[in-house]
């Protein structure tokens, strides 16, 4: 019920009221805290926000969102709430100011439901890294849902709001989109305001929508894109919209990098749908090229020197000093920082910052930092070559389908591996969508990612919608 905002219009077309909407997510949403999804419901402001949006429907003022229940991970800022990036170094911080894609959802009146778990600071590919444990599948609850966005993408798939807000820096949208069987993208970086998102590597971070229907994925998008004079990396132009026109005549090239369907460690039946949706494609009148892109196996590691780079210069201004957390037990300046930061935070994010200050230090920047910088371009180059000649970028979202919980936290290797597929996008600078079309035999679903040109959201989204038409469920 209330999967999409259409669902939503046409229950208040009949004399629904989106304050007892509201009630009804906020209901099965605390009915659903096994999931471990959301940290914080903001039931308050929520009903209060419900009521502001049925008095705007009623005179006829109504935003474009009226009604739509939104959930926002918890590392983007909302004025008046408690925000931590799921870590214990900002414990009892609250915001002094929105985000600019928060100001932007209220205007629309959209209502704002909680804040939900993540990897901490956003690092992780499972959401097993919060500091407060896990979230859940809600397919499987034995399975991890994928992260960093795992607790927005649980509380679109679980039926817990309309849609969600998650961020992505290698693909931490699409790779839980993937795992819980819902449509999650990432914009192209610039298209849409990181003003008052918690940072985690600068140059690769987005914010970006999880949704059950491209409609509401091109309309979410639409709002919350556009200048922004807080943010001077995103693209100075006003908004456009980005509701798909689809021609179903329209013929596509869409390249695949073999590559990735030669790898080892691909799951069998994920290679094979994605085969059958190439071939599918193909029937359909589509012209579908294989391409080379020899850098696969550098991808990964090149992510991984610069964003975790970034990711050491960011996370020095959570000191222990400023706000958030303060170890107890510290006594003088030094030990304030030392103890503050090895226990506010958790053991994936040291591990990150000590990576990261190990790239950027003296006698090893220029071997590492500046060499992953000049491969990041060769990436940018070979991809924006292919895109030349077509229209979209075809691949799996993930390598397998979602793993259980624990067992892959052992080795920081395997889990930095699921990002195989999903890092070339940020590494790019392009948009990239993650589709629910497949569905493997051991009932978990599976994602097919489309890549586009820079600031091809618009045709990204028609074409998308043609293949949720053609391959859906």
């Amino acid at each position: 019920m209330y999967r999409t905002l259409a669902e939503i219009h046409s229950a208040l077309g009949k004399g629904e009221t989106v304050e007892n909407i509201t009630r009804y997510f906020l209901k099965k949403a605390e009915a659903s805290s096994h999931l471990n999804c959301f940290l914080e419901l903001f039931t308050d402001s929520a009903l209060k926000k419900a009521k502001q949006v049925d008095a705007n429907y009623r005179a006829g003022k109504a935003g474009k969102l009226a009604g739509m229940v939104i959930a926002i991970k918890d590392n983007i800022v909302y004025k008046g709430h408690k925000v931590s990036a799921s870590s214990r170094i900002l414990e009892g911080f609250e915001s002094i100011y929105s985000a600019t894609v928060v100001e932007r959802l209220l205007a629309e009146d959209a209502v704002i439901i909680g804040r939900t778990n993540c990897d901490e600071f956003a690092m992780g590919s499972s959401n097993e890294n919060s500091a407060f444990g896990p979230v859940k599948n809600p397919i499987n609850e034995k399975m991890v849902p994928g992260g960093s966005s795992g607790g927005s993408a649980v509380a679109v798939a679980a039926g817990l709001c309309t849609a969600s807000l998650g961020s992505d820096t290698g693909g931490s949208i699409r790779q839980p989109a993937s795992f819980t069987g819902i449509i999650g993208m990432k914009p192209t970086y610039g298209r849409i305001s990181r003003y008052g998102l918690i940072a985690y590597a600068s140059s690769f971070d987005q914010i970006g929508p999880f949704t059950n229907n491209i409609e509401d994925m091109a309309l979410l998008c639409e709002v919350i894109a556009g200048k922004d004079e807080f943010d001077s990396t995103v693209l100075q132009q006003d908004s456009v919209s980005f509701l798909p026109k689809t021609d179903p005549q329209k013929k596509y090239k869409i390249a695949y990098i073999s590559d990735c369907l030669e790898r080892d460690g691909i799951d069998p039946e994920i290679k094979a749908g994605t085969i059958r949706v190439i071939e599918q494609l193909k029937s359909l009148g589509h012209t579908l090229t294989a391409v080379n892109f020899p850098y696969l196996d550098q991808m990964v590691p090149t992510y991984y020197v610069l964003t975790t780079a970034e990711a050491s210069s960011n996370l020095g201004r959570f000191d222990g000093v400023h706000f958030g957390y303060q170890s107890p037990n510290a006594v003088g300046v030094e030990e304030t920082y030392t103890k503050s930061r090895s226990e506010g935070f958790g053991e994936e994010v040291k591990r990150r910052i000590m990576l990261g200050t190990f790239v950027l230090s003296h006698g090893y920047y220029d071997a590492y930092f500046t060499k992953g910088q000049k491969v990041r371009r060769v990436i940018q180059n070979k991809t924006n070559d292919i895109l030349k000649s077509c229209d979209f970028i075809l691949s799996p979202t993930t390598p397998c389908t979602a793993f259980e919980i624990g067992s892959a936290g052992v080795d920081p290797i395997r889990m930095y591996l699921q990002d195989i597929f999903t890092v070339q996008a940020p590494l790019a600078g392009i948009p990239a969508i993650s589709l629910p079309l497949g569905q493997h035999s051991n009932g978990l679903p599976y994602g097919i990612q489309l890549m586009a040109k820079h600031f091809d959201e618009g045709n990204l989204l028609a074409f998308s919608d043609y293949m949720m038409k053609q391959f859906g469920k």
